[in-house]
């Protein structure tokens, strides 16, 4: 058996059932898969990915191995890790994982090293963990990378900072600024992912609650479409007038979050900064509010601050921990202020993780094919790429579209035509 660390290898019967039944939704990274199978674009390179250990990212490393790379798999987050999926990769098709739900940080690091012993060739990131650890500790593990993806937000503008300051030193393709990631992933499984994890984790009503979203960023779009789908008052809290400007105009209220923190019932924030949620929005709080966050870093709610003002803690439901104010009024916080959909709930749909994990798939396959050609910067999915799988999703849902005729083709190239 190959190498690895998951909590519990019998799960994996279980765990071969559930990506099954994830793959039935995913008929693009299947038609990726028989070609890679067929073409073998990836034989003998070694990926190491630090994705969410989930069925539908082992849909994604099985597609991989079917190109013929080797791969190690770790988990972006302590707590996204489905270890029945984790295990099944391990027994039922040879790839090493090194992924325990709940494990703690000092783990969570160990399990990036461990992942990073493949000494790859390619990297593929869920919020540039990888990347940060390959960078700081430098050595021939880095020398030998020729190129990486980047699946989230948050890992977008790390790496994009690290190019700007000179610091990167090897191309990364942003998977999460294709049109096919984040008009779908981000907005439709982060809204339907993130009201799953806070329902499964309380049981509340979200119809009649005053629900509070910071960030009106695509995540943050989802989460407040579905949230008034389910009936809640929905509240936008925002730093960048023209989204605050189109929240506003998607009909929902916008105000500065200490003003929405008096009122809010529910709160999530999808931002990716820190402190969104501070210590002064706590002391404004009403009795039982519930706190989440859908961003890819737990740092966006102030724990620690929010530690310091209570006086008891204790976890009342899975998922749930409430913190008892100074005052009496008590806070409750899910997932340890994780991804709650990944943390209470089993992450976003097969259905839009289908584009997702495709664009990882052939941005793969395209670093492998042009790393030479490329200079250490972050680079946008190529359009090709991004327009082939919106064309394999619809022909997947029997959707057919038009296409231009040869007048329409000359007219939109033309400048005399008019009126």
């Amino acid at each position: 058996m190959v190498k690895h660390d998951v909590k519990d290898i019998t799960l994996a019967r279980k765990g071969k059932l559930r990506i099954e039944w994830a793959a039935q939704e995913m008929p693009v990274l299947k038609s990726i898969a028989e070609r890679f199978g067929r073409e073998r674009p990836l034989k003998g390179i070694r990926v190491t990915a630090c994705l969410h250990v989930t069925t539908e990212t082992a849909s994604l490393m099985e597609t991989l191995k079917a190109g013929g790379a080797e791969i190690t798999l770790c988990a972006s987050n302590p707590l996204s890790t489905q270890d029945d999926a984790a295990a099944s990769l391990v027994k039922n098709s040879g790839i090493s994982v090194f992924a325990i739900k709940g494990e703690d940080t000092k783990t969570y690091y160990r399990h990036i090293r461990d992942a990073l012993a493949l000494r790859p060739q390619v990297t593929m990131d869920d919020g540039a963990d990888v990347v940060s650890t390959l960078h700081k500790e430098g050595g021939p593990l880095l020398k030998g990378v020729i190129g990486g993806t980047e699946e989230t937000t948050t890992g977008v503008i790390r790496l994009k900072a690290m190019a700007d300051d000179g610091a990167l030193r090897y191309p990364i393709i942003a998977v999460n600024d294709a049109y096919t990631k984040h008009l779908f992933d981000n907005r439709y499984g982060t809204g339907q992912s993130t009201l799953d994890g806070i329902v499964r984790a309380t049981n509340r009503l979200i119809a009649g609650s005053a629900f509070v979203v910071s960030g009106y960023g695509w995540c943050g779009r989802g989460v407040a479409m579905r949230a008034r789908g389910l009936g809640a008052r929905v509240i936008v809290t925002e730093v960048d007038p023209l989204k605050a400007l189109e929240a506003t105009m998607d009909g929902y209220e916008v105000m500065p979050v200490r003003d929405a923190a008096k009122i809010g019932d529910i709160f999530v924030t999808a931002t990716g900064d820190i402190n969104v949620i501070s210590s002064d929005c706590f002391r404004q709080m009403k009795d039982g509010a519930i706190v989440c966050n859908t961003g890819h870093f737990n740092v966006e709610i102030d724990i620690p601050g929010l530690r310091r003002l209570s006086k008891a803690r204790r976890v009342i439901r899975d998922f749930v921990e409430e913190f008892t104010l100074k005052s009496g009024r008590r806070i409750y916080l899910l997932g340890e202020g994780r991804l709650v959909n990944l943390a209470a709930a089993e992450g976003h749909p097969s259905a839009v993780m289908d584009m997702s994990f495709a664009n990882q798939a052939l941005c793969a396959e395209f670093m492998v094919r042009n790393a030479k050609k490329l200079e250490k910067k972050v680079y946008s999915v190529p359009e090709k790429i991004d327009r082939e799988i919106a064309r394999l999703k619809l022909k997947a849902m029997d959707r057919k579209i038009d296409t231009l005729t040869p007048e329409q083709k000359k007219y939109l190239k033309s400048w005399e035509m008019g009126t």
